[in-house]
């Protein structure tokens, strides 16, 4: 079995090197492909040494918008175009980290019967797994917005801000948002949605089989009107994949990523820096991986799990682990 990392990356090379470092030590037949926003930071193949297995490929970055799954879309071309053969395709950031061994990540994946593990809910209802609440997804995906601006001076911002909240709650026809730069939206006169394809939401992270990356590439390639329309949606990355695998009713999908966020007291959609003092909460094996990580904030945790990863793949190459 092969596993594809996807890292979709824009900044601080050596947090990335780092990642790259403990998967192709942990998993070193596994197949790693760079998606890299060059804006920020170059990122040379040539610094990650003679690695095998491994690619880095230039792809437009940003958030809030249509580009992150565009980088995704690209990459998943790349790999189908140059004939990379894998199982599964697990999406991670520069910023991520594997919580325990790959090998066991992986032995898991080949044994479980689900098709994709991907958080999901239904956008536009009030169910209880929809943590946002319906009119938040209403106002990101019934919608098409247009950057006015990517960023204004803190007075401005602010003043914005506060008319954003009277804008939004006093009619249904435009909507104003500020988390990610100033976008404005209006109202779509159509929708794709209806009650044989709903609107899903939930994490853009996940772990998805060969076979639902054939699916989902096949979908976009044949329903491009669905990419158009979603281009000009709000934060579309928490959305597109959840819509197209969940209706397609053809897969096994568990409703867990397998990952660990805290967003406690989060702002503007940004999850909090994990430190040490998150490391008990890490080390569950329902986790599988984790975000976000700065080295500049805090570089010890990510020893910690090093030394768990590293640990354990040498006891079980010793025959101490069964």
């Amino acid at each position: 079995m092969k596993i594809v990392y996807l890292i979709q990356t824009h900044k601080n090379p050596e947090q990335i090197y780092r990642l790259v470092n403990i998967i192709k030590e942990s998993s070193p037949k596994s197949y790693i492909l760079i998606s890299h926003n060059p804006y920020f930071c170059k990122l040379d193949k040539e610094t990650f040494g003679n690695l095998t297995n491994f690619e880095i490929i230039n792809n437009q970055g940003g958030r809030g918008d249509f580009s992150l799954i565009k980088g995704y879309l690209d990459a998943v071309h790349w790999l189908f175009s140059h004939n990379i053969k894998f199982d599964w395709l697990i999406n991670l950031t520069g910023q991520d980290y594997p919580t325990q061994p790959l090998p066991k990540i992986e032995k898991f994946l080949a044994e479980t019967e689900y098709d994709a593990f991907l958080f999901h809910f239904n956008a536009l209802s009030d169910c209880e797994k929809n943590c946002w609440g319906s009119k938040e997804g209403r106002d990101r995906y019934l919608y098409q917005y247009r950057k006015l601006a990517e960023s204004l001076p803190p007075w401005q911002e602010g003043l914005i801000k506060f008319s954003r909240r009277i804008i939004n709650n006093i009619q249904p026809y435009i909507r104003v948002h500020t988390s990610y730069g100033i976008t404005a939206g209006i109202r779509a006169n159509f929708t794709p949605f209806n009650e044989y394809f709903a609107c899903y939401g939930g994490s853009y992270f996940h772990t998805l089989s060969l076979k639902c990356i054939q699916y989902l590439y096949y979908f976009c390639n044949q329903n491009p009107e669905l990419i158009t329309y979603y281009q000009k949606t709000c934060l579309p990355d928490e959305s597109f994949i959840q819509t197209i695998l969940i209706n397609s009713e053809l897969f096994n999908i568990c409703n867990d990523n397998k990952r660990y966020i805290d967003f406690t007291n989060s702002r503007q959609g940004h999850p909090r820096i994990l430190t040490v003092n998150h490391y008990s909460h890490l080390i569950s094996d329902e986790i599988h991986f984790a975000r976000k990580f700065d080295m500049s904030v805090d570089s010890k945790i990510l020893d910690m799990l090093d030394a768990r990863i590293l640990q354990t793949i040498a006891a079980k190459e010793e025959g101490l682990v069964r």
